[in-house]
């Protein structure tokens, strides 16, 4: 779906100055020649018919001077697409021939993105010259080679994680990720699963195991998922107790929990088997029970959690839809609603290949690619399925890629790198964000229940993909804008420079290591709290002292903090969260768990932290490290 085509800011003229995005001096105009292709040095074919656009880079740069419209058709949120939309007119353009090459006889001296269009639909837009701008001295000293990335051709198929490794071992290492140890079957890890970084990635399942007993009291109904405050010893009230759910392991060895009414003893207590876990590796887990044909998360364990703080979401135990489990009218055990199992409003960003139907009975069953070294046979084939996400989410269905000749492979599979930064971040973006989907829940699934596939564009998942297109009021703290609510990273992202600049169009994948090749947490590819994080593309900033003192005139021990400290505060909860400075009245400030994607400072006035009491205040630089080295709350 295109964008209607707009004036205003996006079309400035390439020469306007914008500070951090343009050009100090007159640059030279240059003949600026090159040539596009797809795949590697080694194996590649020209692509022909493909335009080559020059954006400007001021035009991209004015654009980031405005807020962005988070909302369908916007004007703003697409940094190449929508300046180029709004000025196709305007832009300088050439055609590639047969052998992939193009010309530009003379292009005014500036600075420009390169943008690539390939015709029809075998390769995807954008191409790995297109995330920085480039001056017309760096344009005009040799000739340019783009690579383009490959699509998913009609018909494409699923063929799991394990076809894709045994071609490309170098990327075996992807086991090893959170993304592939999301789902784990309780006593049974899967061959695709490496859980040797986390080695304490059980520590909750371990203590189920080893028998456990639940209190469910104090019910608040105003609450969202956590209505209930779950404890291992009985609540002094013992009226305020409406049931228990006792872990253990049975004689066949698996890990079931039985439900008992603390209201009416003649209500008979149920049993549940408990069949997976779901996360644990950072923050939290919960367990995936068995009701019937469905699955349900019950019951979250927080890594950090402890008993001693008041607060109920930040204790070891934190209730997962006790409700579900529990009717506070009838006063009688329940089993969960089947309209909340996890097939239907979860599995969707964990499932590799998610597919979604709904049964005679009512139910719905979700399916996931064929994979002989998949976690489960979730859907009676008699072969496993892969129930976390695989080479396939973020490079699409490889059935065409795995049986293509070997100068056809690239393409025929999704290449992120290749693509500009605003449809790579997309990939990412549509499970770290928090939109609803046509299930009217926070599944971003089309009508015929898929994900959308990588390479497609911001503006097409939002009309075909969401029903509201990202967070609700309630995610974010009291100033609107700093995500409080977990898997929101890109919902704060694109709201950043580092989304919209006239200079460098950054993607997730420029700090993390999607393939787990990286030794630092989060798959960061440097330590998130070393200079080198940030300076080696802020080199101005490198200095931390001088930077400090230019921002701030504070005098602060440059060593006694880092760029994270201030930059990277973690606004958002996941699990429990950690202790942060104490107030003067002797009340504690807290630090969450999810970095904000901003990257901003926010300041001791903002809305959400100025006159908040310290346990319900959001968290600011002031809380943390940065507060503890200089700063008093």
């Amino acid at each position: 779906m295109r964008k209607l085509l707009v004036g205003g800011a996006l079309a400035l003229s390439s020469a306007l100055a914008l500070f951090g995005c343009t050009l100090t001096g007159q640059l030279p105009d240059a003949a600026v020649s090159g040539v596009v292709e797809d795949g590697s040095a080694q194996t590649f074919r020209k692509v022909a018919d493909a335009t080559v656009w020059l954006i400007p880079a001021a035009d991209v740069a004015a654009m980031c001077k405005t807020p962005i419209e988070v909302k369908r058709d916007a004007k703003n949120d697409e940094p190449l697409e929508d300046s180029l939309a709004a000025n196709r007119a305007r832009y300088l353009k050439a055609k590639t021939d047969a052998k992939g090459e193009f010309r530009f006889a003379k292009v005014p001296g500036g600075k420009y993105f390169i943008y690539v269009e390939p015709a029809g639909g075998k390769y995807l837009p954008g191409g790995d010259k297109s995330r920085k701008a480039l001056t017309t001295t760096e344009l005009g000293q040799a000739p340019l080679k783009v690579k383009v990335s490959g699509n998913v051709p009609a018909g494409a198929t699923y063929i799991g994680s394990s076809a894709c490794i045994s071609c490309h071992e170098e990327q075996q290492h992807f086991t090893g990720t959170l993304h592939r140890l999301g789902i784990s079957v309780i006593g049974k890890p899967g061959k695709l699963q490496d859980y040797s970084r986390f080695p304490g990635f059980n520590k909750g399942l371990d203590k189920l195991m080893a028998g456990t007993r639940f209190w469910f009291h104090g019910f608040d109904g105003k609450r969202g998922f956590d209505k209930y405050i779950i404890s291992t010893k009985a609540p002094a009230d013992a009226a305020s107790a409406s049931f228990t759910a006792t872990f253990y392991k049975d004689s066949d060895g698996k890990l079931k929990f039985r439900t008992e009414n603390l209201r009416d003893p003649a209500d008979k207590p149920r049993v549940y088997p408990v069949e997976m876990t779901y996360g644990g590796g950072v923050y939290k887990q919960r367990y995936l029970v068995r009701v019937g044909e469905n699955l349900f998360p019950f019951v979250q364990f927080n890594q950090e959690g402890r008993d001693a703080y008041a607060d109920r979401s930040r204790k070891e135990w934190r209730d997962y839809h006790g409700d579900w489990f529990y009717n506070e009218q009838t006063k009688k055990l329940a089993d969960p609603p089947v309209a909340k199992s996890f097939d239907k409003e979860c599995a969707s960003c964990h499932y590799n290949g998610y597919t979604l139907t709904k049964t005679a009975a009512g139910n719905y069953k979700a399916g996931a690619s064929n994979d002989k070294n998949g976690e489960l046979d979730i859907d009676g084939d008699g072969r496993p399925n892969e129930l976390n996400m695989g080479c396939e989410t973020c490079h699409g269905p490889g059935s065409v890629h795995d049986k293509a000749d070997e100068r056809d492979m690239p393409a025929t599979i999704v290449n992120p790198r290749k693509l500009a930064a605003e449809r790579a971040d997309m990939i990412c973006g549509q499970c770290h964000s928090r939109p609803k989907g046509n299930l009217k829940n926070d599944q971003p699934v089309n009508k015929a229940n898929k994900m959308m596939l990588p390479g497609t564009a911001r503006n097409v998942y939002l009309n075909e993909y969401t029903t509201r297109e990202d967070a609700a009021k309630g995610d974010y703290w009291a100033d609107g804008v700093h995500s409080k609510a977990h898997h929101q990273q890109y919902t704060d992202y694109i709201k950043s420079p580092k989304y919209r600049n006239g200079t460098q169009l950054v993607s997730c994948a420029d700090c993390h290591d999607t393939h787990g090749n990286a030794k630092f947490a989060r798959q960061l590819k440097t330590d998130a709290n070393s200079a080198e994080a940030c300076a080696s593309c802020h080199k101005r900033s490198a200095d931390l002292k001088t930077h400090v003192a230019e921002k701030t005139k504070c005098t602060v021990d440059a060593a006694a903090i880092t760029c994270a400290s201030c930059h990277n505060t973690k606004t958002m909860q996941t699990g429990s969260g950690s202790k942060g400075l104490v107030a003067k009245d002797g009340k504690n400030y807290w630090n969450n768990d999810i970095t904000s994607h901003l990257y901003d400072v926010p300041r001791k006035d903002n809305v959400g932290f100025k006159g908040a009491a310290p346990g319900a205040a959001m968290p600011i630089p002031y809380t943390n490290a940065c507060g503890a080295a200089c700063h008093k709350v």
